[in-house]
C-alpha cells in the first residue's frame, strides 16, 4: 500500500510543478552557491557630524580585490602653505594604514598599507609636487602602492588630480604615477602607469 501511494505521489508532484511553470527533473541541478551578502557597501556617513570633527576626505581601501572609496574625517594641523600638500598626504597615509572600522570590516573592506609610513616634500631641484615616502614605492606591495597612488591623486596631495609624483627616502629620481580604471579594478596585477617626473 505504501509503495502504491509513493508511485501515485510522484506523477502528482510533477503535474503540480508543471502547473506552476517549473519543469520537474529527476537529476540533481547545481545552481551554484547561495548568494552572499553584498560587499563593499557602507551606510551613508553623517556628513554634517563628521565635518564638524575635521575635513571629510576619501581614501581607497581594498574590497573584493578591487579599490573602493571610503569617507574618512581627518584633522590637518595648521602650518606653512608650502607644506600643505605634505601635511595632507600624511593625514591620508595615516588613514590608509589604520585598521578598518567594525562597519568597514563587516562590509569586507581591508587595507594593505603598512603602519608607520611617513611622507616628506621634494628634495633640492625636484618638482614642487614631489612626495617622498619613508619606504621606496617599489618596496610596497602592489595593493598598497595602488591604494597610495589612487588616494593621493584624488586629493589635495596631487597637483593635477590625475596623478601623483612619488619617490622613496633615497636619492633615486621621483616618478609620476597614474591611477587608472584598470589599476582600481585590478590593483594586485595591474602595474600603475609611471613616467619620469618633469624637472627631476
Amino acid at each position: 500500500m505504501r509503495a502504491a501511494r509513493l508511485a501515485l505521489a510522484v506523477p502528482l508532484l510533477a503535474v503540480t510543478l508543471a502547473g506552476c511553470g517549473i519543469r520537474a527533473t529527476e537529476v540533481p541541478t547545481d545552481f551554484g552557491p547561495a548568494p552572499s551578502r553584498v560587499p563593499c557597501t557602507l551606510n551613508e556617513p553623517d556628513i554634517g557630524t563628521q565635518s564638524s570633527r575635521g575635513i571629510l576626505v576619501q581614501v581607497f581601501l581594498l574590497c573584493s580585490s578591487q579599490l573602493a572609496t571610503v569617507d574618512r574625517t581627518v584633522r590637518i594641523e595648521a602650518g606653512p602653505a608650502a607644506t600643505d600638500r605634505v601635511r595632507a598626504a600624511q593625514a591620508l597615509l595615516d588613514e590608509l594604514s589604520e585598521a578598518p572600522s567594525d562597519a568597514e570590516k563587516q562590509a569586507n573592506y581591508m587595507t594593505d598599507v603598512p603602519q608607520g609610513l611617513t611622507v616628506s616634500g621634494p628634495g633640492r631641484g625636484e618638482p614642487d609636487d614631489t612626495l617622498r615616502l619613508s619606504t621606496p614605492p617599489a618596496d610596497l606591495t602592489p595593493y598598497a602602492l595602488a591604494q597610495v597612488i589612487c588616494t593621493f591623486s584624488d586629493s589635495a596631495a596631487s597637483s593635477d588630480g590625475d596623478s601623483v609624483t612619488l619617490g622613496g627616502p633615497d636619492t633615486d629620481a621621483p616618478r609620476r604615477y597614474e591611477c587608472t580604471e584598470s589599476v582600481r579594478s585590478r590593483p594586485g596585477t595591474e602595474t600603475p602607469p609611471q613616467s619620469e617626473a618633469e624637472g627631476a
